[in-house]
């Protein structure tokens, strides 16, 4: 996966152009996230560090391994957007962390409900509104990857960063849903072509 930012937001939003469908991940994207990070808090710690390199809330168990990857590729993605998302999801996993020690196995629950339930609704989100599969259907480890970046930029760019990059997504975006109708239409005529043969 090249860490080309256009690249991995045209492969992402060709995906997510539809704005209730946009509005859903929008909603949905950072709850995943969020529960996901939650769950992985109860995970032991993965790696053996020394008590002076232990940060409070931070042990180095999944959770945390995930935040590392996830934000390191994000500030490689793009600097400015990464490094403002970056204190988020550390802050994030922190808290998840805090909660899970205090509230346990409730909070897990509530976890679990709010992570399948934001699952149902981006299916949904898809077939009814995009009238496409979900990109991880395409690409597991990309769309999970990208997905809550995706969602990042795209508050980004609705209060006016980085208009120019905006512009040119929106544009190769409707060139690719464009050629995926017309693909599709194509594959319509070929399969009913065949059906009046038979």
């Amino acid at each position: 996966m090249a860490l080309n930012l256009e690249k991995q937001l045209l492969f992402y939003s060709s995906y997510h152009h539809d704005p209730t469908n946009i509005a859903i991940h929008i909603t949905c994207i950072p709850i995943l996230l969020m529960t996901g990070l939650l769950l992985a808090t109860n995970s032991p710690s993965l790696v053996v560090l020394p008590s002076w390199l232990m940060i409070p809330n931070l042990p180095p168990n999944l959770a945390t391994i995930v935040t590392i990857i996830f934000s390191s590729f994000y500030v490689m993605m793009e600097p400015v957007a990464g490094g403002f998302l970056l204190p988020l999801l550390y802050a994030w996993t922190a808290y998840a962390k805090h909660i899970t020690s205090a509230y346990g196995s409730t909070a897990n629950y509530v976890a679990v409900a709010l992570h399948i339930g934001s699952w149902i609704a981006q299916f949904i989100g898809h077939g009814v509104f995009e009238g496409r599969k979900p990109a991880l259907l395409d690409n597991l480890v990309q769309a999970i990857l990208l997905a809550p970046f995706f969602v990042w930029m795209e508050v980004l760019f609705y209060f006016g960063y980085r208009p120019e990059l905006k512009s040119r997504l929106d544009m190769a975006t409707e060139l690719e849903v464009e050629k995926l109708r017309k693909s599709k239409l194509q594959a319509n005529g070929a399969a009913s072509n065949r059906m009046t043969k038979s």
